[in-house]
Parts: structure tokens; sequence; C-alpha cells
């Protein structure tokens, strides 16, 4: 038998992303068939629980893609950043 279906309120959200990383996501949302918002909501509620998101094919499909878009940041740079 399926999951049961939580009803949630959304809300619109003007969120400021570092571009190449966007990218990622957004490319890591259509490799798994979800909206960017779905992606983001899934990744938030997994690590809040200590859990990777990603299976290990996913994670190397990601990893392709931070190639692909120049994409060079790591979890070392969060909180290190500064615009342009």
């Amino acid at each position: 038998m399926g999951q049961l279906m939580k009803t949630v309120e959304r809300t619109q959200t003007g969120v400021r992303l570092e571009k190449k990383l966007l990218k990622v996501l957004k490319a890591t949302a259509e490799y798994c068939d979800l909206s960017l918002g779905d992606l983001l909501e899934g990744v938030v509620l997994h690590v809040f629980e200590g859990k990777t998101p990603f299976s290990p094919e996913t994670l190397e499909k990601i990893q392709q893609l931070k190639q692909v878009y120049g994409l060079e940041l790591t979890a070392a740079d969060s909180h290190r950043l500064q615009e342009k």
C-alpha cells in the first residue's frame, strides 16, 4: 500500500543562489523528473534528518553535471561566499 499524501501550504520565495549551483540544481531536478521546488524540499527534509537525499547513481550524475556547468564549490565553501 502506498504512502499517504500530506497536504502542505507552499509559498513563493525569492531565494538568491550562486549561478552555477542553480544550473546544477535545475539539471538534477530534471534528471530526477522533479520540479526544482520538490527537489529542494526533498534535499532539506533528508538533511534535517541526517540522511543523504541521493542514491550513488544520482550523486555520480551530479558530479558530471558539476563538470558540465563548471561548478567547483564544495561544502567547505559554504558561508564563505561573497558577491561580485
